[in-house]
């Protein structure tokens, strides 16, 4: 019925070790995402704007819609002309551009 005083004292310690282990699956869980899958995410991001800062004239692409066609301008403001036909061309957004298919080689001077 009575507590003694020993036991009390034990009951009061040990709060800052239990503190560490109940956060350590938390952090644990990030770390496992982060590798799982926001770094992939990542590094796609970075692989999809480096193909389209490298759009050019005459490369064949494959837009988000499955459009195929052939760029025939490239603007600055995010836009680039695709042609997908004859005498057809469209304006197309440069971040909807999922695929070239044949990339064309710089021009040598």
């Amino acid at each position: 019925m009575f507590v003694t005083p020993a036991y009390a004292q034990a009951a009061a310690t040990g709060g800052a070790g239990s503190a560490i282990a109940s956060f350590l699956p938390l952090i644990l869980i990030f770390g496992i995402m982060y590798f799982l899958m926001i770094r992939p995410q990542q590094k796609k991001m970075k692989e999809h704007r480096a193909l389209v800062e490298g759009l050019r004239r005459g490369d064949q692409v494959v837009t988000q819609g499955g459009i195929v066609g052939k760029v025939v301008k490239v603007q600055e403001d995010g836009m680039i002309e695709v042609e997908i036909a004859e005498n057809v061309k469209v304006k197309v957004v440069k971040a909807t551009i999922t695929t070239v298919l044949n990339k064309t080689e710089a021009a040598t001077a």
